[in-house]
């Protein structure tokens, strides 16, 4: 895991967030108390939280999903980005790190706009279609126990519209895809994930460098 982009010396990593970052004081603030944690490197790259941002405002985005919330920087930043009567429906198991989300998203004054379900992401998921609501979203992030993705990627696929957007964290994984250890559960999940979606007719693809890989996926008609 790495909670700044991967492959990129000190000084340009530097000179990056200098020249390109705009970080609300409050998503700053969530970053620094989160760096404290013992799973701090669980959290993502102040520049990727700022890329899905862009992505959620240049698809008109109005409904979200977001899977794994952990201290809730992107669900922040997402939320941020969303008109006024945008919505994310952000799945996590742990009261504890959502504790910490639901504390910056009030201090954001976006706490209305997310709604936090303590619950297994599939399960969640599954109520969602259960309820009609296939095809209503714009916008979903993955970023959860990998050996769940297949079924978080699926399941979101069907919740989102045609020219939605799925963002998938860690599909990079440090690097260690390339030949992924046989004793890393993690890495083997993700290698399969990446295969699978590689060959995905219903969407278009692209693996960026961002954070720790970053997978978008846009669904097809």
């Amino acid at each position: 895991m790495s909670n700044r982009s991967i492959g990129l010396g000190d000084d340009i990593y530097d000179y990056l967030l200098k020249v390109s970052l705009r970080e609300s004081p409050v998503l700053a603030a969530l970053r620094q108390r989160t760096a404290e944690h013992p799973a701090a490197a669980m959290q993502i790259a102040p520049e990727q939280g700022q890329f899905m941002a862009l992505l959620v405002k240049l698809i008109g985005a109005r409904r979200c999903l977001e899977v794994g919330v952990f201290t809730g920087y992107s669900s922040l930043a997402v939320a941020a980005a969303l008109p006024a009567d945008g919505r994310v429906v952000a799945c996590d198991v742990s009261e504890e790190y959502t504790a910490v989300a639901r504390e910056f998203w009030e201090r954001a004054g976006v706490a209305d706009r997310i709604d936090l379900r303590l619950a297994p992401a599939n399960d969640t998921l599954d109520e969602l279609l259960a309820d009609g609501q296939a095809g209503t979203f714009d916008f979903a992030f993955i970023d959860a126990d990998k050996s769940h993705y297949q079924a978080y990627y699926e399941r979101s696929l069907e919740l989102l519209r045609t020219g939605g957007l799925i963002a998938v964290d860690n599909t990079l994984w440090s690097g260690s895809l390339i030949e992924p250890p046989a004793d890393d559960a993690d890495a083997q999940a993700l290698a399969t994930f990446n295969a699978r979606l590689l060959e995905d007719p219903r969407v278009d693809l692209s693996l960026l460098p961002l954070g720790d890989g970053l997978t978008l996926a846009r669904k097809r008609a």
